[in-house]
């Protein structure tokens, strides 16, 4: 049977005056996927999320959210949906099991049983007021409020920044456990080794441009080596993205004493994706 796709942009352009924004982006994530959305602060990844749900308006393109028109039916949509923000605000004063509960009932849900789990596997402290609480307290409030209500999918803005490793790792436990019970999952991050352990494809993006998509297999294959090299008492490391027969001639002759050809990091692809 065909999956259908949880996400569908066509040519999606936000510009902001005379600032960039994105411009044409198209991409499309599969049902039960777990997506990467890859990019450095300021590419465009929290601009393309924003207008994907209809909180920014965007000039051209299209988004269909599963099956749904983002813009004509964005309630519809929402509903379906659970989202984090990379930047959480909440109300000061309210203690954090209120937030939690409000989030709830602005959907008109009863998530107790669930937002009690996810408290109690992301050690929230509900008692504590929002202004009491670090960056990665808030974070996880934010996960609570995201994924409480079992939503079909699932949208994180840089999810982990903030959270202590123990944390990051609860969380992606909690990543796979939804998505294993069918949630698609729409990640966005410039943790290389967030994406190359938890994803199945990716985009890149750069400048508000989508560059390159593909699974994270492919993305990670390259003819690009790093190469270390010691010959004539002498030790260099570099990349080489040329044939392996030339390569081996150059070398040929030298008086090598050590080398080690390797395959490149996702980090090392991604910097040459960027250069």
């Amino acid at each position: 049977m065909e999956r259908k796709n949880a996400i569908e942009i066509k040519d999606l352009t936000k510009t902001y005056g005379k600032k960039r924004g994105v411009t044409h982006i198209s991409l499309s994530v599969e049902e039960g996927d777990i997506f990467g959305f890859l990019g450095p602060n300021g590419a465009g990844k929290s601009t393309t999320i924003r207008s994907m749900l209809g909180l920014l308006r965007f000039q051209e393109g299209e988004v269909r959210i599963l099956q749904s028109d983002a813009v004509k039916q964005q309630t519809e949509v929402l509903r379906q949906v659970g989202y984090m923000p990379s930047e959480t605000m909440f109300y000061p004063t309210m203690k954090a099991k209120d937030v939690i509960r409000f989030a709830a009932k602005v959907r008109n849900l009863d998530c107790t049983r669930e937002a009690e789990r996810l408290c109690r596997i992301l050690e929230v402290d509900g008692e504590k007021k929002i202004e009491e609480l670090s960056l990665g307290n808030r974070k996880k409030i934010s996960i609570v409020c995201a994924m409480q209500h079992n939503p079909r999918l699932l949208i994180f803005d840089e999810p982990t920044s903030g959270l202590d490793p123990l944390m990051q790792e609860a969380f992606f436990q909690l990543l796979m456990e939804y998505n294993k019970q069918g949630c698609t999952c729409f990640l966005s991050s410039h943790v290389l080794s967030e994406v190359e352990s938890y994803c199945k494809n990716a985009a890149i993006i750069k400048e508000g441009k989508i560059i390159k998509t593909d699974t994270v297999s492919n993305l990670s294959k390259s003819n690009m080596r790093r190469v270390f090299v010691r010959a004539n008492g002498q030790e260099k490391e570099f990349v080489y993205t040329g044939d392996m027969k030339e390569l081996i001639h150059k070398l040929d002759g030298m008086e090598v004493e050590d080398v080690l050809i390797r395959e490149p990091s996702l980090e090392e692809l991604f910097m040459h994706y960027y250069e």
